[in-house]
């Protein structure tokens, strides 16, 4: 069986701060996020904006790769984000 494992960010709408995740459903995870239905970071801050994923095949490679993000700096997650996303749109709306 194959599956998908992703690295997201999701923001807040005025972008000031940015959450970091790792899922095997994206759709289902920014649903979740969108709803308010984790609790936590993304809920007391309102991310719900998708601004940027990767695709793994490899779980322990996805969660390698979001302790990576995890750690990079603000300014490292802008080039990040701008790399595929420059107008910053939400891109699960």
């Amino acid at each position: 069986m194959y599956n998908n494992y992703y690295v997201y960010i999701v923001s807040n709408n005025f972008g000031t701060v940015y959450y970091t995740g790792v899922t095997n459903d994206l759709e289902r995870r920014i649903s979740e996020h969108k709803e308010g239905r984790i609790p936590g970071f993304t809920k007391k801050y309102n991310c719900k904006k998708l601004l940027y994923f990767e695709t793994f095949s490899d779980i322990e490679q996805a969660i390698e790769r979001e302790k990576k993000v995890k750690k990079l700096s603000r300014v490292n997650k802008d080039k990040l984000i701008d790399r595929i996303n420059p107008e910053r749109k939400d891109l699960l709306p």
